[in-house]
């Protein structure tokens, strides 16, 4: 397992996986449809490390040049690994992404399944949150 905290960030290019560290552990089968999309799978895990350690270690990557794609993959209902997809407003904040694809996953049963930028925004969004669930109940 390459930890992304310890990896030297010139390791890091073309499509880079950044992942929960217990994602191998709670969902295997998830996990290995990753390896198929690109070998360069780094770890963290955000119960550990700060997110904004781990968002100044992407910064500093992709200033590099090197990554293309950047996946960010979180395990399903991790209030840790949810931070995963924030990193993408924060890393915009202090450069330009428009190079850059960033993609986010979450796993469940055994899937890869997608969640749009407008999803990962709404779930920090809990008077919208609660304002959709009270529209949906009428």
């Amino acid at each position: 397992m390459k930890q992304l905290m310890s990896s030297n960030v010139f390791e890091l290019e073309g499509t880079v996986i950044i992942c929960g560290s217990c994602l191998p552990n709670m969902d295997p089968s998830a996990f290995n449809k990753l390896k198929h999309i690109s070998n360069n799978i780094f770890f963290t895990c955000l119960e550990e490390t700060h997110m904004n350690m781990v968002a100044h270690k992407i910064a500093s990557v992709l200033r590099l040049g090197k990554v293309k794609n950047l996946i960010m993959v979180s395990v399903n209902k991790s209030p840790h690994c949810v931070q995963l997809h924030y990193m993408r407003y924060e890393l915009e904040k202090i450069m330009n992404l428009r190079d850059i694809s960033v993609i986010s996953y979450t796993t469940f049963n055994g899937n890869l399944v997608e969640v749009s930028p407008k999803t990962i925004s709404l779930s920090k969004n809990l008077v919208e949150l609660q304002k959709l669930r009270k529209n949906t109940k009428s």
